[in-house]
């Protein structure tokens, strides 16, 4: 954290006191806030939002004032579109950690930048990220209201990456409010695009999302469809393998949210004793990990193991999550 930060200040992006300095700037500025944002977004990746937060809100807050210096005009779009991606990290960091009032400011303040640029595709990256935030608070009929929204606006802008991203996101909200049927069409949708995805024709920003994302989603679904009708949970089951085999070993946040999924579908699948092996490593490795959204996720695993809490191992596992809970309030 602090050898970013210094990479930041030597760089003129983040002042050593509290107010940077006005300067004219140029292209190689762009260039390094760009490459500042990437080392901020892999730790975020690897351990967490709540470690980071603080240090990128005020990074972000410290290059929005850039706008207002001087540059030539025709970068105007690059650096406003790279401070918007600086707000949108900051707004994730910000959920990731808990803090759903900062990171909706940031959110509206990277949107607005990403409009200002006109950058369609960034635009749609900000609501995604918005709408995540609404489906963690299980406002989902809220969520898929923007990214329908989001999708229709995109038009022509739409790559297949971005496609892919917001149908699934889509899907998980569908299956959320019970429309099994269509959320697993639009999964359909969604893999349909994930194969067109060309990497050189997608945004820089769009790196993240990859055939394990995908695949969380389809988890998510029928995760959801598993809570109504335990016919699905084998199918939760393997889909949540299938994502945790496909992340990158640099994905470390990603791939323990989808063993948390895991363990809910193990459960859901009627093999307690598979979901309590699961759920022993997810509580091992949350200790590790910087994000309040993993560790909400992690209690929410008592909705899932219900019917089978008269087992004396899932009783002390249900008390361990009582426990973690009690420790994150």
């Amino acid at each position: 954290m602090a050898g970013i930060a210094a990479v930041a200040a030597g760089a003129g992006l983040l002042g050593r006191s509290e107010v940077l300095q006005p300067r004219r700037i140029g292209t190689t500025d762009i260039a390094r806030l760009n490459a500042v944002l990437e080392l901020y977004r892999s730790v975020d990746r690897e351990c967490g939002g709540g470690l980071l937060y603080r240090e990128v809100a005020r990074f972000a807050e410290s290059v929005y004032l850039m706008l207002d210096w001087s540059h030539p005009f025709g970068i105007t779009p690059h650096l406003v579109a790279a401070v918007a991606a600086a707000r949108q990290l900051a707004g994730w960091t910000a959920l990731d950690a808990g803090r759903h009032d900062d990171a909706q400011r940031h959110f509206v303040a990277g949107e607005r930048a990403a409009l200002t640029a006109g950058n369609v595709p960034l635009v749609a990256m900000i609501r995604y990220a918005q709408a995540k935030q609404l489906q963690h608070l299980r406002h989902n009929r809220d969520a898929l209201a923007a990214l329908q929204l989001t999708h229709a606006q995109l038009g022509s802008d739409a790559t297949p990456a971005a496609k892919a991203l917001l149908w699934g996101a889509e899907a998980a909200s569908v299956a959320a409010l019970g429309d099994h049927g269509t959320a697993v069409r639009t999964l359909g949708k969604a893999s349909d695009q994930f194969e067109r995805i060309d990497k050189e024709r997608e945004p820089e920003w769009m790196g993240f999302y990859d055939r394990g994302e995908l695949f969380a989603q389809y988890g998510r679904v029928y995760r959801d469809m598993a809570r109504r009708d335990s016919r699905h949970a084998s199918e939760a089951v393997r889909w949540g393998k299938d994502s945790i085999a496909a992340f990158g070993a640099a994905n470390v946040r990603s791939t323990l949210l989808n063993e948390i999924g895991l363990c809910s579908a193990l459960f859901l699948a009627d093999e307690p004793e598979q979901a309590l092996a699961v759920g022993a490593r997810v509580l091992e490795q949350v200790e590790a990990m910087s994000s309040k959204r993993v560790i909400d996720r992690v209690v929410n695993l008592r909705r899932d193991l219900a019917r089978h809490r008269t087992l004396p191992e899932v009783a002390a596992f249900s008390r361990a999550l009582s426990a973690r809970a009690s420790a994150a309030a």
